[in-house]
């Protein structure tokens, strides 16, 4: 049952003590979890070690943590309804304490944030705060009297059972079935989270697939229409796509703290807290598992480009894209890398005319990339914070390399429609120069939106949404027929 926020407490209720969880019910993540991947990004060599400091209990774990990790509580994705209304309860002089399985210590400088609890309960190292014991717990420090609690999970069910009126916050499925068995009737709900699957389709970003159409193009130049090759183009490109949506996951939980300091990115699933970490690394397994199936049915220099892509998106995720320039050559060396694995998925030639244009465009592409980011926060006078190594200062040389670098583009296109092995394969090889001013249209508009900080972050999704460049492609294609 969903509350509206305003509706009146019983009376009785001004004096009993109000008792909130905090991982899953005040925050709509896992603290814990949120402080790993923090430490996994920042000292990844310590990830080594977790093992050993959990088989120490779970209470010294998170205390070993909280000690190795300062997590950013002011940018926690906070459940606002639930905000809201203890606000109100505070207000009203209601006692509010915060009783968690979290460690102390974190639990504290959450309550100091916000303001709104007459005390706090946690974990000490020694004993783990949740269930029973924090039933133990809480009756110790408030003595016989009635309280009531809000929780959202099943080491809450304790609590819920004992409450005069239990609460719960955005609940699992598992606390819901249970409450229902045991005739619990949640007096109020703060559900504040996207739909599950909803959430998981915009984790692994399906509209960056578009990416690995560049997988086809190899086949395509080659002029081959063979069903076998096209069959094998697909799969590729499925595995490719599995394969970067588990690396896209990968980058957002160990990105998620970054992710909450910025306008947009917050909004993430993992940032927002709609989509629990766990269910992300499943999505992980679960995808490069089935992508490893899909390689056995193709060629093994496949497997190889696809290995090269994955271990180069993870040292990106952890390190590499901190660095700045390196990134964005990093960046433009996955595009290439996808023309290379389309080829040896199809079996097909790729032309060094083709190559030295793809190094080039799409250093171009991901030069504007981090261009846009920083226009925009010049716009907005907000300093850089994502860690990507770039200072607002460096504008005007990001778009002395990008521009300079997609009119080599444009260059080494021309060429090609000079050579030789246009006349091979088009009919009528002169047509294709009609794609120069298209090319050099789309090029440049690009740079002008993103110098008037009107370019989305992202150039491939802009690219596929705005209608000049949905038009533009559409001529170039047929521009190509009528060459062939």
């Amino acid at each position: 049952m969903t509350t509206t926020l305003s509706h009146p407490a019983p009376a009785a209720a001004e004096l009993r003590p109000l008792c909130v969880d905090l991982d899953g019910t005040l925050v709509k993540s896992d603290t814990l979890i949120d402080s790993l991947l923090v430490l996994v990004r920042t000292r990844p060599l310590h990830a080594v070690y977790l093992p050993a400091r959990v088989l120490r209990g779970k209470a010294a774990f998170k205390a070993y943590v909280t000690d190795e990790v300062t997590l950013d509580v002011a940018h926690l994705p906070y459940n606002r309804k639930l905000l809201q209304f203890l606000h109100q309860e505070q207000k009203r002089g209601r006692a509010i304490y915060l009783a968690t399985g979290a460690d102390a210590r974190l639990a504290q400088r959450v309550a100091d944030h916000l303001g709104l609890f007459t005390g706090v309960l946690g974990s000490d190292g020694a004993t783990n705060l949740t269930g029973d014991r924090k039933l133990d717990s809480l009756r110790s420090h408030l003595g016989p009297g009635e309280f009531d609690y809000i929780g959202n999970d099943t080491p809450d069910l304790p609590l819920l059972a004992r409450a005069a009126e239990p609460l719960v916050a955005n609940p699992s499925p598992r606390l819901s079935r249970k409450l229902r068995a045991r005739g619990i009737q949640p007096v109020r709900t703060f559900d504040e989270r996207s739909r599950r699957l909803q959430s998981a389709i915009k984790a692994v970003r399906p509209y960056q697939w578009a990416k690995n159409l560049l997988i086809f193009l190899p086949l395509l130049l080659a002029h081959v229409v063979a069903t076998r090759s096209l069959l094998a183009a697909l799969l590729a490109f499925c595995c490719f796509s599995l394969t970067a949506s588990a690396t896209y996951i990968v980058n957002d939980l160990l990105d998620i703290e970054a992710d909450r300091r910025h306008p947009k990115k917050r909004l993430r699933p993992f940032a927002s807290g709609d989509l629990p970490a766990f269910t992300g690394l499943c999505i992980v397994a679960a995808f490069l598992l089935l992508a490893l199936i899909g390689t056995r049915l193709l060629p093994a220099a496949f497997l190889g480009w696809l290995l090269v892509y994955l271990a180069t998106t993870l040292a990106y995720s952890t390190y590499l894209k901190r660095a700045a320039l390196v990134d964005v050559v990093v960046l433009s060396g996955l595009y290439t890398l996808r023309l290379l694995a389309g080829s040896a998925a199809t079996q097909s030639h790729i032309s060094p005319w083709l190559a030295g244009f793809s190094i080039f465009l799409f250093f171009s592409l991901a030069i504007v990339k981090r261009f846009a980011e920083l226009e925009n926060l010049r716009l907005t006078g907000s300093p850089p914070r994502n860690g990507r190594g770039y200072l607002v200062t460096d504008i005007d040389q990001l778009r002395a390399f990008g521009t300079s670098s997609a009119f080599a583009a444009s260059v080494v296109f021309a060429n090609y429609i000079s050579s030789r092995e246009v006349i091979t394969l088009y009919r009528h090889p002169e047509r294709l120069w009609l794609i120069m001013p298209f090319l050099i249209l789309w090029l440049c508009r690009v740079w002008l939106l993103a110098s008037r900080g009107d370019l989305d972050e992202d150039p491939v999704v802009f690219a596929l949404t705005d209608k000049m460049s949905l038009v533009i492609g559409a001529i170039v294609a047929v521009i190509v027929l009528l060459a062939i």
